[in-house]
């Protein structure tokens, strides 16, 4: 096999040993980059448990390509663990204000999804803070930069005190996410109705257009339905890709289009070897592991290549925007500095006449554009400079779109775009964001393939806490999240008897008496 070390000299590279953390030991190693056959692996050597290795990115072309977009961020302005449970440094400090604070209110829930990072049932404990500590993480979120917040779980709809948590972030934050598996929508229309005006987007698991691969898909249909009547226009699917469901992220992706009224967008997260998933060797790796270069595959086929690994971008590469806003408005904004291998996306429009989806790489220049961003617009100075921004957009804009390939209907989007950054008119930005979808995966990290340099120490998603901000792949991918929980929950036993209910009574009924919609699997 061809092998071939990657210019990396410049990036220093650390992981963990997967073994010694099966072994509750966070033991922190060397690693490298390593390319075989036009594909990206990591590989690393523990002193104690030998080598190990596993894939990154199936195509090291589109790798590269990604890699070109990079962007500097602010560390955050409050506590940041960056330290072990034993007090090892795993890296020297953070480099990102959150793009999106995630909230735990409680680890419960009312499903026993086989793949699910935390449940309450097989830790022993449950978490589930007050609302005056919850109140306390979210100032400290807002503290840190942040200006979106995802209360999540667990499944938070089991706390029968989540709309007075949703009532202090909506007083908080400008971007609310609630993060659920629907089945409470679905079962309470009154529910759903009471949600909106307190939630911007409902990020709601789905895992695949069929029975056999999405157990709920008639319950996550129901929910959407309740949704709309509700008057939602805003929900991402989030599908959780093992080998197993891969085959329906095109149909995922169809569906969203077909249902674009409330979809705003599908956010593909690969399946993560933590929390639930204990027991994993090479062969559990090679039989369930996705990568991005899958699921865009994937995509690929069903749309016959007009949705294409072209179309992709890293999160870096839309940063130049976030200057430019910052330019012009005088104010700091969280950066979209993460690194390229955390995630890309797309944005994705149907064209009514074609009856095909348009991708937004096919009508605008994007890559001219962000670079005339970057080499025009901000570098612009001196006196009246949102003014000579605003000239110069206008005069060049035209340069940046193909109009021949505009989706029918939509009118000229880069004017629509400016009117939203340089003049604060939100109004012609939701025309484009209504008619279109986001199309994106983000892959956490496990004991396998983590780099703690250069990913999390730059990662943008991160959890608030009682003892301050972590990064997502450190809180449910290395394990600290679970001690955090238990430092700070209560044994079953206790919260039983404190509360007077037992946790089985979390259970959907539905679920009771039927495996598969409880585990969410067949097998």
């Amino acid at each position: 096999m061809a092998e071939k070390k990657i210019g990396e000299s410049s990036m220093k590279i650390t992981s963990v040993c997967p073994v010694c953390f099966r072994e509750r030991k966070i033991k922190i190693i060397p690693a490298q980059l390593i390319e075989k056959d036009n594909q990206i692996w990591i590989e690393k050597e523990c002193p104690e448990h030998g080598r190990f290795e596993d894939i990154v990115f199936k195509d090291a072309s589109l790798w590269k390509r990604w890699r070109l977009y990079t962007s500097e961020g602010r560390p955050p302005k409050v506590p940041f663990i960056t330290s072990s449970p034993d007090g090892q440094k795993l890296y020297q400090r953070h480099r990102s204000w959150p793009l999106l604070v995630n909230l735990l209110v409680t680890n419960r829930c009312d499903l026993r999804c086989w793949y699910c990072f935390m449940n309450a049932g097989r830790s022993g404990y449950v978490y589930e803070p007050s609302l005056d500590s919850l109140e306390k993480m979210m100032q400290t979120a807002k503290k840190a930069g942040g200006i979106a917040i995802q209360i999540t779980g667990g499944e938070p709809t089991v706390r029968e005190d989540i709309i007075d948590i949703l009532k202090i972030a909506r007083e908080l934050f400008s971007h609310v996410q609630l993060n659920t598996n629907g089945i409470r929508i679905a079962d309470d229309q009154e529910f759903a109705q009471k949600l909106k005006g307190l939630v911007n987007t409902i990020y709601m698991s789905f895992d695949g257009v069929t029975r056999e691969k999405n157990p709920w898909i008639d319950y996550s249909k129901k929910a959407l339905d309740n949704l709309r009547k509700a008057g939602f226009v805003s929900v991402v699917l989030v599908p959780t890709v093992t080998q197993e469901n891969l085959p329906e992220a095109g149909k995922i992706v169809k569906f969203a289009l077909e249902n674009k009224d409330i979809i705003r967008g599908v956010i593909f997260q690969p399946i993560a070897m933590a929390g639930s998933i204990k027991r994993v060797d090479p062969d559990f790796l090679k039989k369930f592991r996705v990568d991005y270069v899958d699921i865009i595959e994937t995509i690929e086929k069903e749309f016959n290549g007009d949705i294409s690994r072209d179309d992709f971008y890293p999160v870096a590469f839309v940063d130049p925007v976030r200057k430019l806003i910052e330019k012009i408005r005088d104010k700091e904004y969280p950066g979209f500095v993460a690194s390229s291998m955390c995630g890309g996306a797309t944005y994705v429009f149907w064209d009514q006449e074609k009856k095909k989806p348009i991708p937004i790489t096919r009508f605008i220049d994007v890559e001219g554009l962000r670079e005339f961003i970057i080499k025009d617009l901000l570098t612009k100075k001196g006196i009246a400079v949102k003014a000579k921004i605003a000239a110069s957009f206008i005069k060049n804009v035209n340069r940046f779109v193909i109009k021949e390939n505009l989706p029918s209907g939509l009118q000229h989007p880069i004017r629509m775009i400016v009117k939203a950054v340089i003049g604060g008119d939100y109004n012609s930005l939701r025309v484009f964001h209504y008619n279109s979808i986001l199309i994106g995966a983000m892959w956490f990290q496990d004991p396998w393939n983590i780099q703690l340099q250069p990913r999390v120490e730059r990662c943008v998603i991160q959890y608030v806490t009682e003892e301050g901000l972590i990064s997502f792949c450190l809180y449910n991918g290395l394990g600290f999240g679970d001690e955090l929980r238990k430092r700070y929950g209560m044994s079953i036993k206790e919260w039983e008897k404190k509360t007077g209910k037992k946790l089985s009574d979390d259970i959907w009924e539905k679920a009771r008496k039927d495996p598969v919609l409880l585990t969410g699997r067949s097998k």
